[in-house]
């Protein structure tokens, strides 16, 4: 990961080469390989702001941005993945950093919420995540809702 970046952008400032890679991500961590077979390109897209995690070019780690009021009352994460062959590096823990640093310079005020697969709740409860659910089914994967207040 030595030419290892993050990109923040609006949905408006994505070339296509950059819409393509992220979409063609999310479709193959979340539908090919976790076999969930949902709508993923929804109108969130156009409202949010895309984390994207770039190494020698390629969009290897993605998270998507939304502000308070759009999905829960305050803002939230979504769609966080790391591309498989990246996984187990630490990119994840960067990827969930970078994304709560973003939230909290966009929005100071609001709490951060996300849709976490619960597996991941203890991974979430260490960046200061708390659970807000009961586990619930959700794309056909148990998820539960955590969120993290703001400072």
């Amino acid at each position: 990961m030595s030419k290892f970046q993050f990109r923040t952008q609006k949905f408006k400032t994505l070339n296509a080469h950059e819409l393509y890679s992220l979409l063609r991500l999310r479709s193959e961590v979340f539908v090919v390989e976790q076999e969930c077979i949902y709508q993923d390109i929804d109108d969130f897209d156009l409202d949010a702001i895309h984390v994207c995690g770039h190494n020698d070019g390629e969009i290897v780690a993605y998270s998507r941005l939304l502000a308070p009021g759009i999905k829960y009352v305050g803002s939230s994460i979504g769609r966080v993945l790391t591309k498989q062959t990246n996984r187990g590096t630490g990119l994840g823990k960067a990827l969930l950093k970078e994304s709560i640093a973003q939230c909290q310079q966009e929005w100071p005020a609001a709490d951060i919420s996300l849709s976490a697969q619960k597996y991941l709740e203890k991974f979430y409860s260490g960046f200061g995540f708390e659970t807000k659910s009961a586990a619930y089914m959700e794309d056909g994967m148990p998820h539960i809702q955590m969120t993290k207040k703001s400072s």
